[in-house]
C-alpha cells in the first residue's frame, strides 16, 4: 500500500470521526422519549378588558367569557391510538400511541404525546387575536358524544359547541380516520349578532419542555416548521423573545427523535407563525390566520389537519405537505439514505428481523462494490511487489525529488499500476456508509427492534460492546492481510492504530450500524483472501 492510499484511509477515518463529533450528538438513553405537554399563551387572555370598536363597521361590546371548572373528557379509541378530549377549550387532553412504548419492557407504558405539566393548558386551544370577540382558549364547550370508537374504514366525527347569546356560536368538529395518525379539525364561527365582527383565528400548540431533557447529538427536541419550501428548527434553550415566520407556513410541529406533533393549516399562504417560550419552559406555537370580517348571520370556517405519530417516512409523505422533511436524513446524504432505507424495508418484508435484513443488505452492497474491491486489493498487491524497486529508486535519487517522481511514475507505467487504485474504491464506499448511517440512526423502524440475544434494540448501542470489539478484531485481521509498504514505519504505525480508533468510534454507534460494518469487514476479509491467493 503506498503513502497516498494510507493517507486517504487515515483522512477517511478522521472524516468519520469528525462527522460523529461535530454533526452527530450523543445518543439519548433508551426509552427517554420527550413527551408532549402543553399550555396556551396565545389568543386573548381571560382577564383582559372587553374590546369596544367605535366609528366603524365593527361595533360590539363583547363580554369576556371565563372557563368553567366543570371539565369532562371524551375518549376516542382506535387501532393506532387512544385519545382524550376535554370540554375545557374543546382541546386535546391525551394522545397515546398503542404500537410504541417508552421502554423496551413489554409492560412499559405507551408513548404519550400530551402531558399537562407545570400548569399547562391542553393543546389545540382556539382563540381570536386582536378581534371583536374575546374568546379564551380554555372556555368550556359542550360535547355531542361521550366517547368515540374507531374501527373498520369509516370516519367518525366529534363536535364541541358553544353559543354566546346575541354574539357568536362556535363549533369545533374533529374528524377521525381509523387508519391514520391524527385527525382533521374544522372550526365554524357564526355571527348571531346584529353587528359585523372582525376575527383573526389563532390555533395554538403549547409544549412543556422539560429543562432536564436536552437535545442530544442524535435528537432535536423542540419546534420545527416548514415555511417557504424549507424546514427550520430551534433548540428550546435558544428561544428568546418571539420567533416569527410566514406567510406560506405549511406546518409547525414539536418534535423529538422519533415522534412528531404537527399542526397543518388549510391555507398556508395566508398563515403566519409565532413561537414563544415563557418562564415556565412552555414553548407555544401559534398558527395565525388572516383577518376576516364576518357579517351578521354569516359564518367563517377555519380548517386544519393534525399529525400526531411516529416519524415514519411513508406516513409523513402521505400527508403531502413535506412532513417527511422533519426526518434528519441530511440534505447531502438524503439521496443515498432514502434508497438504502427503502431497500432495507423491502428486505424486511420477507425477513421479519431487521438485524438479518441489515446483513442481507450488507451482502447486496458488497456484491455491487465487488469489482471495485477487487481493483483495490489487486492494486495493493501490485504496489507491494514494486516496493523493492521503489526503494532502490529512493536511494538512487534521494537528493533529486523531481527525478524520483519521474522514475516512480515510469515504473508505474511499465508495470501498469495505478497509484490511486487502492485509494479510490475505499473512498467511493464512504458516502454509502454515511448514507446508511443516517438511514439507520433516524429510522423509527429500528427503534426497539431486536436482533438476537443481548441486542434487543438496533437503534441503541450494544449494551455490552461485544459487536464493536469483534468489529475491531476483524479490522485488525484485515490489516494483517493487507500488503504493507516497505520501509515506512510511519505508515505501519498509522495502520496499526486504525482498528483501535474505529473500535472506540463505534462504541456509541447504533448496534444496527455496527452489524453492517462488522459483516462488511468479514466479507472483505474473504474477498481479500481470494485476491491474495490468486496473486501468490
Amino acid at each position: 500500500m503506498d503513502k497516498k492510499t494510507v493517507l486517504a484511509i487515515f483522512l477517511a477515518t478522521l472524516l468519520v470521526a469528525g462527522y460523529q463529533y461535530f454533526f452527530v450528538k450523543e445518543v439519548p438513553p433508551p426509552g427517554e422519549e420527550q413527551t408532549v405537554s402543553q399550555t396556551d399563551t396565545g389568543g386573548t387572555d381571560a382577564t383582559q378588558e372587553p374590546i369596544i370598536r367605535e366609528g366603524g363597521e365593527v361595533l360590539v361590546d363583547t363580554e369576556t367569557v371565563t372557563a368553567s371548572s366543570d371539565e369532562q373528557a371524551v375518549v376516542v379509541d382506535g387501532p393506532l391510538y387512544t385519545a382524550a378530549f376535554s370540554t375545557r377549550g374543546a382541546s386535546l387532553k391525551s394522545f397515546r400511541l398503542k404500537d410504541y412504548r417508552q421502554e423496551l419492557e413489554k409492560d412499559s407504558e405507551s408513548i404519550e404525546l400530551v402531558a399537562s405539566e407545570n400548569g399547562a393548558l391542553y393543546p389545540l386551544g382556539f382563540s381570536f387575536d386582536n378581534s371583536s370577540v374575546t374568546l379564551p382558549p380554555d372556555v368550556t364547550f359542550q360535547a355531542e358524544r361521550d366517547s368515540v370508537e374507531l374501527s373498520g374504514t369509516e370516519a367518525q366525527i366529534l363536535t364541541f359547541s358553544r353559543v354566546f347569546p346575541d354574539k357568536i356560536a362556535i363549533e369545533k368538529t374533529f374528524t377521525f380516520h381509523p387508519d391514520k395518525y391524527g385527525f382533521d379539525l374544522d372550526v365554524t364561527v357564526r355571527n348571531i349578532s346584529p353587528h359585523a365582527y372582525k376575527q383573526k383565528a389563532v390555533l395554538t400548540w403549547n409544549q412543556y419542555a422539560n429543562p432536564d431533557v436536552k437535545s442530544s447529538r442524535y435528537d432535536h427536541i423542540g419546534p420545527i416548521w416548514y415555511v417557504g419550501g424549507g424546514t427550520e428548527k430551534e433548540n428550546v434553550d435558544d428561544i428568546e423573545g418571539q420567533l416569527t415566520a410566514g406567510p406560506d407556513v405549511s406546518w409547525v410541529a414539536f418534535e423529538s427523535k422519533y415522534f412528531l406533533s404537527a399542526m397543518i393549516p388549510e391555507q398556508p399562504s395566508l398563515t403566519r407563525l409565532e413561537i414563544t417560550k415563557d418562564k415556565r419552559d412552555i414553548v407555544s406555537s401559534h398558527l395565525i390566520g388572516p383577518s376576516n370580517i364576518v357579517l351578521p348571520d354569516q359564518s367563517t370556517l377555519f380548517r386544519y389537519r393534525m399529525y400526531l405519530g411516529p416519524k415514519d417516512y411513508e406516513l409523513l409523505k402521505a400527508e403531502n405537505v413535506e412532513l417527511e422533511e422533519s426526518i434528519n436524513f441530511g440534505s447531502w446524504m438524503k439521496w443515498l439514505a432514502l434508497p438504502l432505507l427503502t431497500a432495507l424495508k423491502f428486505i424486511h418484508a420477507y425477513v421479519p428481523n431487521y438485524g438479518m435484513a441489515i446483513i442481507i443488505l450488507t451482502v447486496i452492497i458488497k456484491i455491487l462494490f465487488w469489482p471495485l474491491g477487487n481493483m483495490s486489493y489487486r492494486s495493493m498487491k501490485n504496489m507491494q511487489k514494486l516496493q523493492p524497486q521503489m526503494q532502490k529508486l529512493r536511494e538512487k535519487y534521494k537528493n533529486d525529488k523531481a527525478r524520483l517522481n519521474q522514475e516512480v511514475m515510469a515504473l508505474y507505467k511499465v508495470h501498469k499500476v495505478n497509484p490511486m487504485g487502492g485509494c479510490f474504491p475505499i473512498l467511493i464506499q464512504l458516502p454509502v456508509f454515511i448514507g446508511l448511517y443516517r438511514a439507520l440512526i433516524y429510522s423509527i423502524e429500528l427503534r426497539h427492534s431486536p436482533f438476537i440475544f443481548w441486542i434487543q434494540d438496533l437503534s441503541a448501542k450494544d449494551p455490552y460492546y461485544i459487536t464493536p470489539i469483534v468489529m475491531g478484531a476483524t479490522m485488525f485481521l484485515q490489516q494483517r492481510m493487507t500488503p504493507t509498504p516497505g520501509g515506512n514505519e510511519m505508515q505501519a504505525k498509522m495502520m496499526m492504530w486504525m482498528p483501535v480508533i474505529f473500535t472506540f468510534l463505534f462504541l456509541s454507534f447504533p448496534s444496527g450500524l455496527v452489524i453492517y460494518w462488522l459483516f462488511n469487514n468479514i466479507l472483505s476479509i474473504g474477498q481479500q483472501y481470494f485476491i491474495n491467493k490468486r496473486a501468490d
